[in-house]
């Protein structure tokens, strides 16, 4: 059965070399992490029941594209993540950068927003070492409406007040388990509309009224 948190005792019936079902937003704690690996415990992420809204959850996802792109500092988590949208049964746009060497982050935030704003992905994410970069990068192109997420607080935020269809992370500061939960999360919340809609209104009348002509 999913779990939204799976602890060191939910792993205490487990046996050595077994294997436990979770969705991919369930928070994994660093003791249960620990003795997953301790005792090759498996930890097997399953999609949740079909039947949600048609703009959240990983239920919906198959079909949906979304691009993804890093500079040098983010490669890493960005090959990470990829792994686990392919798993959740997303289309990966992958916008590079292809490894460690020195880049420049805003040719891939731009990139990624690009993607986004032109409707060729549904969603984005882009990672530089801090994510504030990245953010600021994207949020440049007419559309795009990125924002920098460090944990699950801020990712259910930016989808229910913002309607945010880019996420940027920063590897040197959270661990990429943190960054899985964080992004399926992201990925399952649904815009809230309301009065919410009125307010991302007014973001993309400030695009407009600053539109180069």
């Amino acid at each position: 059965m999913p779990r939204s948190v799976l602890t060191f005792s939910d792993l205490e019936k487990i046996p050595t070399g077994g294997e436990v079902s979770v969705s991919p937003s369930t928070l994994i704690t660093a003791l249960a992490a620990d003795e997953a690996a301790r005792r090759s415990i498996t930890i097997k992420f399953i999609e949740p029941p079909a039947g949600g809204s048609a703009d959240s959850g990983t239920a919906n996802a198959q079909g949906r594209a979304v691009a993804i792109g890093a500079d040098h500092g983010g490669y890493e988590l960005k090959e990470q993540l990829k792994r686990y949208l392919s798993d959740w049964a997303y289309t990966v746009i992958d916008l590079g950068t292809s490894g460690t060497d020195p880049v420049d982050y805003p040719d891939f935030a731009e990139a990624v927003a690009d993607a986004v704003a032109s409707h060729q992905a549904w969603r984005g994410v882009v990672i530089d070492s801090a994510g504030i970069g990245s953010a600021i990068a994207a949020n440049k192109v007419p559309g795009a409406r990125a924002a920098l997420c460090y944990d699950r607080a801020t990712a259910r935020n930016s989808r229910e007040h913002n309607d945010a269809n880019i996420i940027t992370f920063g590897a040197r500061l959270i661990p990429a388990e943190v960054a899985r939960e964080i992004l399926a999360l992201w990925l399952e919340t649904p815009f809230a509309g309301g009065r919410h809609q009125r307010r991302v209104d007014k973001i993309t009348a400030i695009e407009d009224r600053n539109r180069t002509p």
